[in-house]
């Protein structure tokens, strides 16, 4: 319903007729005018010290000051911008109390405490972050865009925005806990954050539960929620009506609103309504200081989180895990460090693996089953090293050997999704910690195979019928069935050489980000993942056989239109019918002529430096200057949302060592800038790359950095110093 008059009928008809609150719409203006006044006082002592024409704005962001740039339109840039801003919005103080304008007031509300943040940050960076651990402050474009394909595919079925002081810490940090399970994004604002820290409740970036900080902080959950409809819906800065749509139907954001009645805090409320997200409140109010669907009371905290749940319609569907501790997404992040762990597993200080492997009905066993092998967690001292092989045998009757290492790899994540729990690498390079925490709670080995097996039937019902998992932890044991596991790898490493783009004549689309950005379908082959690194074309395929009406479909390769750059009929046929009619053609292998669309989940940038006739790539994670003159989120906002970028387009990182990079400008040798972190954590497989490319063991160093230089004419001598094969390669202009 993107026509505001729509909206307005939404509200319209919230309101019952001769029941207007008119007292909440009154503390909204006095929240508003307090805002707005603390707001120009805040300035006029900024421009007293730091002068009208200084520079004002967020880290990590190309959204200038995301709320005002994405409502209002306008790019504040300094100090200067903001007082026109704040001198338009005094005259509203005056109009009457109407919803229309209470919501307006809403928005004046976020206006002023986005600038009183701009200015804390101005007066603290780069000195000091103005916040300490955990508080979390601004929260950056490369966090938000990390977050895309969780947001896209409902992994993240919501965000809870929480603010104020709770009447009982736990019951609050009971809902909390809830939540996290649940998978919802948190963002935590005052005193709620101290009451749920008491509580021993985690957070932080790594649990997506986001302690914001205090009174005016709250903003940063209201820009993350804008931006990501500017990142992936695309949605253009100052169109409003288009925003609250979006927010409306893709964010599914409530604000809980905690604590006595406060005018500032309900203005703050005011301005969620306004872009489409309903606020709770565990004030006990009369009907007449309510507004069914938007405003409403529950002071019972029994019933606050379903009534939350049910106004936005998100719907969790529990996955029974019979463990200790707390299984969900929210934790994936988490960290465990040596000194916090009750014992760990391989990571080279023992041998370790895992596999998945699947067995005909007639070798079947008893679902559900658990049996280990050797001494558990409680058997051995804390701190203590233990070796381990966790083998899943699976038995489905559309279970496939293909699709063994798709389950596989979703061993990592389903491990990482247990409190306390932490996994890293695969097959037999495993290492995995349990926290002191976990053990304490009652974590055992016979756990993670519960949470291995509730995983697996919740996310592959199709293909998975019965699951059993065996854990082994004596040496000889391990050891041994390793070098069975081994045999197993060196199976699918053979079988998956064979596969290719030229060995197949069927490819899969991605239509998943389709929900952020229309526009945009992802096509993926053997050797070109999905943009966002989390989709091989064994996923695809697995995910098509899972279910046939999905998002992954396939597109046989048909009717060849230039062989060289990856362009077949039937791709452009599939790409125009499902890109509303926008995309006509596209190019695999070029990245100059109807390039791949890119969404705003891509892990890297790739792009021209043609001062060097040579590309770029920088990864989200890096946040300085690259050669194209933008950051890593500027070029993210240029060629995002589903649009075709001649001379830039979005990649995994695993396309960079993929045998058809960019083949048709002249694949890995066109490669001359990249960040040094994400050159080193790449090394090994790109040198592999270089050398199946014939481009030599010590390519890798000829590729500059930032270490060397983000100017074009300092890559370009670097590069002649060092005898880059980009220099005697055809213009790519």
């Amino acid at each position: 319903m993107p026509e505001s008059s729509g909206f307005d009928q939404i509200y319209n008809g919230a309101v019952r007729t001769g029941r207007f609150p008119e007292k909440l719409f009154l503390e909204a203006r006095q929240g508003a005018v307090a805002a707005l006044d603390l707001a120009e006082e805040v300035l006029k002592q900024a421009i007293g010290e730091y002068g009208i024409d200084h520079p004002v704005g967020f880290p990590d962001t190309a959204y200038f000051l995301p709320v005002i740039h994405s409502l209002s339109g306008e790019e504040i840039k300094s100090l200067g911008d903001c007082m026109p801003l704040l001198n338009h919005e005094r005259p509203l103080m005056h109009c009457d109390l109407t919803f229309a304008n209470a919501r307006r007031w809403g928005e004046t509300t976020w206006y002023a405490a986005e600038i009183i943040e701009a200015v804390r940050y101005l007066r603290q960076i780069p000195e000091a972050p103005p916040h300490t651990p955990p508080w979390t402050g601004f929260i950056g474009d490369p966090v938000v865009r990390a977050c895309g394909v969780k947001m896209v595919d409902w992994t993240i079925p919501g965000e809870a925005i929480i603010f104020g002081r709770a009447r009982d810490s736990r019951a609050i940090a009971g809902v909390v806990r809830k939540l996290m399970e649940a998978g919802l994004m948190i963002f935590l604002c005052d005193e709620v954050c101290d009451q749920l820290l008491s509580e021993g409740v985690k957070l932080g970036v790594e649990f997506m539960a986001y302690p914001l900080g205090s009174f005016t902080q709250l903003i940063h959950a209201a820009n993350f929620a804008l931006r990501a409809g500017m990142m992936f819906g695309r949605v253009p800065a100052g169109q409003k009506d288009s925003q609250r749509d979006y927010q409306r139907r893709r964010i599914r954001a409530f604000a809980l609103y905690l604590g006595a009645p406060d005018p500032v805090k309900t203005a703050a409320a005011m301005g969620a309504i306004n872009i489409g997200i309903p606020v709770v409140t565990d004030q006990a109010l009369p009907e007449d200081r309510q507004i069914p669907e938007w405003f409403i009371s529950v002071p019972d905290y029994d019933k606050i989180l379903q009534a939350c749940l049910e106004l936005r319609g998100i719907k969790i569907t529990a996955v029974g895990v019979d463990a200790p501790i707390l299984v969900g997404h929210t934790f994936e992040g988490e960290s465990v460090r040596r000194k916090d762990a009750q014992v760990e597993f391989g990571g080279g200080r023992t041998p370790g693996f895992e596999l998945v492997r699947m067995v005909e009905e007639a070798e079947s066993f008893i679902d559900g089953r658990v049996e280990l092998t050797g001494p558990d967690i409680d058997d051995v001292k804390p701190g203590s090293a233990l070796p381990l092989g966790i083998v899943v045998d699976v038995f489905g009757r559309k279970m496939q050997k293909d699709f063994e290492p798709v389950l596989e790899r979703r061993m990592h994540y389903f491990i990482n999704y247990g409190e306390g729990l932490w996994h890293v690498a695969q097959r037999d390079l495993i290492w995995v910690r349990i926290s002191r925490d976990a053990y304490n709670k009652g974590f055992r080995l016979k756990h993670l195979g519960n949470i291995l097996i509730a995983r697996l039937k919740a996310e592959f019902p199709a293909i998975v019928d019965r699951v059993k998992v065996s854990i082994y932890t004596e040496e000889k044991k391990v050891l041994e069935l390793r070098e069975n596991a081994r045999d197993y790898y060196k199976k699918r490493d053979e079988r998956l050489r064979m596969l290719s783009d030229d060995t197949v004549d069927t490819f899969f689309s991605c239509l998943l980000c389709q929900s952020f950005a229309p526009t945009h379908v992802c096509i993926i082959s053997p050797e070109r993942a999905g943009l966002c690194g989390a989709v091989s074309w064994l996923d695809a395929r697995a995910a098509c056989e899972i279910n046939p009406f999905g998002v992954n479909q396939p597109i046989r390769k048909e009717g060849l239109v230039d062989e060289k750059k990856g362009q077949w009929e039937s791709f452009n046929d599939f790409v125009y019918k499902n890109s509303q009619h926008t995309i006509t053609n596209v190019n695999l292998y070029t990245i100059m002529e109807y390039p791949h669309t890119s969404c705003g989940c891509f892990e890297c940038i790739l792009g021209i430096v043609p001062e060097c006739n040579g590309l770029m790539v920088v990864n989200r994670e890096y946040t300085g200057p690259t050669p194209a003159g933008m950051s890593f989120s500027t070029l993210a906002g240029l060629i995002g949302g589903g649009v075709q970028a001649p001379g830039f387009m979005g990649i995994s990182k695993s396309y960079l060592i993929s045998g058809k990079f960019v083949a048709a400008d002249g694949g890995l040798a066109r490669l001359v800038w990249m960040p040094l972190a994400l050159k080193e954590q790449l090394r090994p497989v790109m040198i592999a790359a270089a050398l199946n490319a014939g481009l030599g063991g010590s390519f890798l160093d000829q590729i500059a950095d930032e270490t060397i230089s983000t100017e074009s004419m300092e890559i370009l001598k670097f590069m002649e110093e060092k005898g880059h094969p980009a220099l005697n390669m055809e213009s790519l202009i």
